[in-house]
């Protein structure tokens, strides 16, 4: 017996639906990392808060500083800030899509708390800065559902 081909526009000759089309790959892969990625800088977040808080003597001092707090004020930025952080990133990582939303916007607070941050530790924030951009490319350019 002899197939015969479906005619066109039949239900059976449409492609499936599917969004793989409109999803990026590297992007895809990017929310999961970003979700891990602002838990890291988060928690690294608080190591630099709580570091700030106990002991004025580890930051190197500025005198004539623009944004001129002194470290205490500097550590409870960073602890708040990073504890917020890492609480958004699980969000991610469970896919909840407030915390898509949410990740922007706490890694563009962070990239400034951080570059605010410069004078005090340049390495640290530079690190924290890179972290930061990737995770907002990744967030805003996946259109995937649910990492985990």
């Amino acid at each position: 017996m002899a197939q015969t081909a479906p005619t066109p526009g039949s239900p059976s000759s449409s492609p499936p639906p599917s969004d793989s089309r409109d999803m990026n790959p590297w992007a895809a892969g990017g929310v999961m990392f970003a979700g891990v990625l602002l838990m890291i800088d988060g928690v690294l977040g608080a190591i630099k808060g709580i570091t700030g808080i106990v002991s004025n003597d580890v930051y190197a001092r500025i005198n004539d500083y623009v944004f001129k707090f002194n470290t205490t004020s500097w550590g409870w930025i960073h602890l708040i800030l990073g504890i917020v952080i890492v609480i958004v990133g699980w969000g991610i990582l469970k896919g909840n899509a407030w915390a898509r939303g949410a990740g922007v916007g706490l890694a563009a607070l962070n990239m400034i708390a951080n570059f605010m941050w410069l004078p005090y530790q340049p390495i640290w924030a530079v690190v924290s800065l890179a972290i930061d951009t990737f995770v907002i490319w990744a967030l805003c350019t996946d259109r995937s559902k649910a990492v985990i």
